[in-house]
């Protein structure tokens, strides 16, 4: 269960917007793999599967999250019923509200919960990357889902999100950006005789910690989809695998990327994929 939303969803979320084809997406469901996030970058792969999905009579096992990043509330209002349409749909089951590091101005809040009650979208979801916000928004109550930044290069959420969450009555919390956009996969940012993690390794970290119910993967093709999807066949991390990816993370963490370096005066080096 995705916390206390009441929908049924498997542990790996998909994320339509980077190339990945309907095809492969269409297995996937086959897999139990559900939660499907159409969001700025709406795919066409994603698009046709859901309609198909859809048309298949089995529109129910799918959950549809759709996004906006809009500051505006008839934007807001606009590019969503925009997404309905694209995809044929009556509602989605989640519209998530994104990349919110301060409470939504009311009249974003006000439009969100119209759509709710309207029946257009069966519930509210945030995302957030200043994790003390997450401690606001459940005491406010409009939402059902929180999106929430974690790997094993950005851990903090163990700390500062989990714990304040009542065991009871809780959001559904979903993982993002688990790779940290790739960089834990890169054998270039790796400590000396460290191999590089596989996508795997970093979606069963996540889906280690109980807390959280669903990690998002964002493959751009049928391989890193397969890759993703080897996480249900493997299981959660050994204690000893957990220290691995946990000693890989905080390694990566320590690295400072080219748009820190850039701010900080000291010049410029950009190498691989930095």
């Amino acid at each position: 269960m995705l916390g206390n939303s009441g929908l049924q969803v498997g542990p790996l979320g998909v994320a339509g917007g980077y190339g990945i084809g309907e095809k492969p997406l269409l297995q996937a469901f086959e897999r139990g793999v559900n939660y499907w996030y159409h969001g700025s970058l709406r795919g066409r792969g994603m698009t046709a599967a859901i309609r198909s999905i859809a048309a298949s009579g089995r529109r129910d096992q799918l959950v549809v999250v759709l996004q906006s990043y809009s500051r505006w509330a008839w934007l807001l209002e606009r590019t969503f019923t925009s997404g309905l349409r694209s995809l044929g749909l009556d509602y989605a089951d989640v519209l998530l509200l994104g990349l919110f590091n301060n409470s939504p101005p009311p009249a974003i809040i006000e439009r969100a919960m119209r759509l709710k009650e309207q029946g257009l979208a069966r519930h509210i979801a945030i995302s957030a990357h200043r994790r003390a916000a997450y401690a606001e928004y459940v005491a406010g109550g409009q939402y059902d889902v929180f999106h929430v930044r974690y790997s094993a290069a950005h851990a903090g959420a163990e700390v500062d999100v989990c714990p304040k969450l009542a065991a009871e009555d809780r959001p559904g919390i979903v993982a993002y950006t688990a790779t940290r956009w790739g960089q834990l996969l890169d054998p270039m940012r790796m400590p000396p005789g460290q191999l590089p993690l596989r996508g795997r390794d970093c979606y069963r970290f996540v889906l280690t910690n109980s807390d959280f119910n669903v990690c998002m993967t964002g493959p751009r093709s049928a391989v890193e989809l397969n890759e993703a999807l080897a996480t249900l066949d493997e299981g959660p991390l050994t204690p000893e695998e957990d220290r691995r990816v946990r000693v890989i993370g905080q390694h990566v963490r320590g690295q400072r990327n080219w748009y820190q370096r850039m701010r900080s005066g000291r010049g410029l080096i950009l190498s691989g994929r930095s």
